[in-house]
C-alpha cells in the first residue's frame, strides 16, 4: 500500500499526496496522460524509487515482480538463465521453461539476438514464472502481437495474486480491470469499478471542476470589485475580507488543471480516384518462406483497411506490397491515380537521434509548416501535440516513447494525403491521445490502411480487416476485429513465431469423414434484399436524420410533448429499423463473397 506519496523531480512536482492500494487477488489498472507519473508510481511500489515522502506498507515476505516497458538483458548469454534468474527461492525451474516454450522462445537463445516483441515475452516469462504475491505489470502489451495478448488475458484472468496494470490497451483493460485508479495532476482517485466505466467516471468529475472553477472566478470578480469600490478610508476596510480576496487568487493562481489535449487536423491532398488499390493474385516469398500467397483485394477511395496477424507474419511486407515499395514475386498491384501518401513509421527509424523536435517537423528549414491548407508557426503547432515550447530544441533521443509517438504523428500529418498508411501507430501513446486518432481517421477524406494489435482501436476505425491465417495465406473480412472473430468463429490462438511450419492433422479414415454440408445458396429473396437494402438504409437515415433535427429544437418539449414523444418514439423505431437492415446486408453481402470466391 502506497499512501500519501511525494515526489518531485527538477523543482516540479510529479505525485503530491498519490495513494495506491491493492489487495490479494484484486485485478487493478492505472490510468493516465503520459508522462503523469504513472510508471514512476509503480516503480515506488516495487522499491525501485524512493520517493520523497509518503508511507510504503507491503505484506511481509510478499514476492513482487515488476515488468518493466524496456527490460534490461545486460550480462545475459542464453535467455533460459535470464528467466530462471526471476524465480523466487524454492521455485521449481520448469516453470521458466515451461512459459517459454508457450511463448514459442527458445531458451538456449543469445538475448542480444531477439526483436522487440520476443523480448517482452521473455520479459513475461520471467515475471511469472514465480507466480508472485504482488505483480505490477507496465505496458505488457507492447509490441505484442494479438494471440499472444489473448494468451496473456487467459493467465491474468487465472492469477491467483495481486495485480496492478498500466496499459494504453482498452480492450486489454476492459476485459481485466475490477478497479480503476486515476492519477492526474499528481493524485490519485479510485474507482471500484472496471475500466468500461471510467471515461464517464472522469468526465463527470472534471465537469464538476469546470463548475466549481467558474465559480471560484465569479466569486474573485465580485471581490475585486467591492475591492475598488470600497470606502477610501483604509481603516474602514475589511481587511479579513481583503486577505480572503487574497487567498482566493492564489488557489485560483495554484489550481493545476488538467493538461490540454492534442489537437489533431491532418492534411488533405487532392481526392484519389475511386479505385485505390487493386491486388491480383500477389504472392511473395524470401528463400523458401512464403509470406504472401496468392491474395487478392480491391481498396475504394474512404476504405479503412485494418492488417492483423503475428508479430513475424509479414504484414509490413503486405503493406508494402500493396502500396509499389515492393514489387510482387507474381500478380498484378495497380495504383489508383492521383495517390499522395504519408505514413507512419512503426520503429520511429525516420527520427535520428541527434534531430531536434523543431527540425523533425520542419525538415531543417524554416520555422513554420503547412497544415490542412494553412501556414502555421511550429512552436503554436508543437503545442497542439502537448510538447511546450522549451523542447523546442531537444533532440529526439531525449523524448519518451509517448513523445516520440506523438511527434511522428506530428510530422505525419503535415504531409498532404489522400492515403495513409499507419504501422502500429497506437504504441505509446495515451488514452485520450489514442481517442482523438481515431476521431481524426474518422473524418479524414482520404483511404487509410492499418496495422494494429488494438482491438479496440480496430473496432472503431476500420471497414474491414485483413487476417493472417497461416502458410502465407490472407484472408479480408467485412467489419472489425470483432465482426472479425464472429465470421472466423474463433480468435488468434497461435503463440508461435509465424515462421514456424505448421502441423497438419493426419488425413482420417474415409468412414469417419463427415458428410459435406449442403452447399449454401442466394434465393430470389436474398438476391432481391442485396440489391434494395443500400436504397432502404439510405432512407432510414435521411429520417433520423430529419428526427435528431427536430428533436434537437430545445423548445418542442414545452410547446408541444406529444409531438415530442411522438418523435422519440419514431427515432428509436427508425433507428431500430437501421440496425436490422444493416446486419441483413452485412449477413447477406458476406454470403454472396463466400459464393463468388467458391
Amino acid at each position: 500500500m502506497l499512501n500519501d506519496i511525494r515526489l518531485t523531480f527538477g523543482g516540479t512536482p510529479l505525485l503530491e499526496g498519490a495513494n495506491l492500494a491493492v489487495a490479494t487477488g484484486e485485478r487493478l489498472c492505472l490510468v493516465g496522460r503520459n508522462g503523469c507519473g504513472k510508471s514512476t508510481l509503480l516503480k515506488i511500489a516495487a522499491g525501485m524509487v524512493e520517493a520523497d515522502g509518503g508511507e510504503i506498507v507491503r505484506q511481509q515476505d510478499a514476492t513482487v515482480r515488476y515488468l518493466a516497458q524496456e527490460p534490461d538483458f545486460e550480462g545475459a548469454t542464453k535467455l533460459i538463465d535470464w528467466v530462471e534468474a526471476g524465480l523466487a527461492p524454492g521455485d521449481p525451474p520448469h516453470r521458466a521453461w515451461q512459459l517459454l516454450d508457450e511463448l514459442g522462445l527458445d531458451g538456449d537463445a543469445d538475448p542480444a539476438t531477439l526483436s522487440g516483441g520476443e523480448r517482452r515475452r521473455a520479459a513475461l516469462a520471467q515475471v511469472l514464472a514465480p507466480d508472485p504475491d504482488i505483480l505490477l505489470l507496465d505496458e505488457p502489451t507492447n509490441h505484442l502481437d494479438l494471440p499472444v495478448i489473448e494468451w496473456l488475458e487467459k493467465k491474468l484472468m487465472a492469477f491467483r495474486g495481486a495485480l496492478i496494470l498500466i496499459s494504453h490497451d482498452r480492450r486489454f483493460l476492459d476485459n481485466l480491470a475490477q478497479a480503476t485508479v486515476w492519477l492526474d495532476r499528481g493524485r490519485t482517485r479510485r474507482m471500484d469499478k472496471g475500466f468500461s466505466a471510467f471515461d464517464a467516471w472522469r468526465d463527470e468529475i472534471l465537469e464538476r471542476e469546470a463548475t466549481e472553477r467558474h465559480k471560484l472566478d465569479r466569486k474573485i470578480v465580485a471581490e475585486t470589485e467591492w475591492l475598488h469600490k470600497g470606502v477610501t478610508a483604509r481603516r474602514k476596510r475589511n481587511m479579513g475580507r481583503l486577505r480572503a480576496l487574497v487567498d482566493l487568487r492564489k488557489t485560483r493562481n495554484e489550481a493545476r488543471r488538467q493538461t490540454g489535449t492534442v489537437n489533431l487536423t491532418s492534411s488533405d491532398a487532392e481526392a484519389s480516384g475511386k479505385r485505390v488499390i487493386e491486388a491480383e493474385g500477389i504472392s511473395k516469398a524470401f528463400g523458401a518462406t512464403s509470406i504472401v500467397k496468392d491474395f487478392s483485394i480491391r481498396i475504394l477511395r474512404n476504405d479503412r483497411v485494418g492488417i492483423v496477424g503475428p508479430n513475424g507474419a509479414g504484414k509490413t511486407t503486405l503493406i508494402n506490397l500493396l502500396t509499389g515499395a515492393l514489387p510482387p514475386d507474381s500478380g498484378t498491384v495497380t495504383l489508383g491515380t492521383r495517390l499522395e501518401i504519408a505514413s507512419l513509421d512503426q520503429k520511429r527509424a525516420a527520427l535520428g537521434p541527434t534531430t531536434t523536435l523543431v527540425d523533425a517537423l520542419t525538415g531543417g528549414s524554416g520555422d513554420s509548416v503547412t497544415v490542412g491548407g494553412e501556414q502555421r508557426h511550429v512552436i503554436g503547432y508543437m503545442k497542439d501535440f502537448l510538447f511546450s515550447p522549451e523542447q523546442a530544441r531537444t533532440p529526439v533521443s531525449a523524448l519518451s516513447g509517448g513523445e516520440r509517438g506523438r511527434l511522428m504523428l506530428a510530422r505525419a500529418m503535415t504531409r498532404p494525403s489522400n492515403l495513409l498508411v499507419l504501422d502500429e501507430p497506437t504504441n505509446d501513446l495515451d488514452l485520450d491521445t489514442l481517442d482523438l486518432l481515431q476521431e481524426m481517421l474518422a473524418d479524414y477524406a482520404g483511404t487509410v490502411l492499418l496495422v494494429s494489435h488494438d482491438r479496440d482501436f480496430l473496432d472503431r476505425v476500420v471497414t474491414s480487416v485483413v487476417n493472417y491465417e497461416g502458410d502465407g495465406r490472407w484472408q479480408e473480412y467485412a467489419g472489425g476485429f470483432s465482426d472479425m472473430v464472429a465470421q472466423r468463429g474463433k480468435g488468434l490462438e497461435q503463440v508461435a513465431r509465424a515462421s514456424a511450419p505448421e502441423k497438419k492433422a493426419a488425413p482420417k479414415p474415409a468412414k469417419e469423414a463427415p458428410k459435406p454440408a449442403a452447399k449454401a445458396r442466394m434465393t430470389y429473396k436474398d438476391k432481391h434484399a442485396l440489391e434494395t437494402l443500400p436504397a432502404k438504409m439510405a432512407g432510414l437515415q435521411q429520417q433520423i436524420a430529419a428526427l435528431e433535427k427536430t428533436l434537437a429544437d430545445a423548445g418542442l418539449f414545452t410547446r408541444d410533448p406529444d409531438a415530442f414523444s411522438k418523435a422519440s418514439d419514431a427515432l428509436a423505431q427508425k433507428s431500430a429499423a437501421l440496425s436490422e437492415a444493416e446486419d441483413e446486408w452485412l449477413r447477406l453481402e458476406i454470403l454472396r463473397e463466400e459464393l463468388d470466391s467458391a
